[in-house]
């Protein structure tokens, strides 16, 4: 037995100064223009996938097929996604273009991922992946309208995209009308949009905080 525990330690011990000799070494290239290797993608996608499931299960979903939602969306949508994820006819910026993982393409989001695990990912962000979390500075309301906006992406071209902007003039928290580049508090607009709760959940993060 006190062999056993021996060995066992020095496993340990020799693990803990080959993790120590290469992270000092500088070996591994942190730079966002390497690609990751495909068991360390696979790795963190396995892990992102289970844990926004995890944690999306017990939010209550509003009904996303109010054009009111989506006009109010669209215009924080183009403040706040379109610069990493690019939009119907537009490709990503070029901080969407210089990330390491690459900003998904949220129509495909849209088609994979529900809504409630949308809205988690917007208000809680990813770490290590650039996507923050906009929970601090929204609410959840705004934050449901830019969802109905992603969820109605898969159906809309460049066309339709441009149409929701030319209508939605003056709606939502970043729109145009919005002089001083802070956005407006939906005082005017909330009276019109559904009231949203979130259901509490223990397996869910209620940290302060759908990109």
């Amino acid at each position: 037995m006190k062999t056993m525990v021996l060995t066992v330690l020095a496993g340990v011990l020799l693990s803990a100064c080959a993790a120590a000799l290469f992270m000092y070494s500088g070996i591994y290239d942190v730079s966002a223009r390497a690609p990751d290797s495909p068991v360390l993608k696979w790795l963190l996608s396995q892990t992102t996938e289970a844990s926004v499931g995890r944690r999306a299960k017990m939010i209550e979903v509003p009904d996303l097929e109010s054009d009111v939602l989506r006009l109010a969306g669209v215009n924080d949508f183009e403040a706040m996604c379109v610069g990493c994820h690019g939009a119907p006819g537009k490709k990503p910026g070029p901080i969407g273009q210089g990330l390491n993982p690459p900003p998904p393409d949220l129509q495909d989001s849209a088609r994979r991922r529900s809504p409630a695990e949308l809205f988690w990912v917007t208000k809680n962000g990813i770490k290590m992946t650039g996507m923050p979390a906009w929970g601090p500075t929204h609410d959840d309301e705004a934050l449901w309208s830019v969802v109905a906006l992603i969820s109605a992406l898969p159906d809309l071209d460049a066309h339709a995209y441009d149409d929701l902007i030319a209508r939605a003039e003056g709606m939502g928290h970043h729109s145009e009308d919005d002089e001083t580049g802070r956005g407006h508090s939906h005082e005017a607009q909330n009276d019109n949009l559904p009231e949203i709760h979130e259901q509490p959940s223990s397996g869910h993060d209620h940290s302060s905080h759908e990109h």
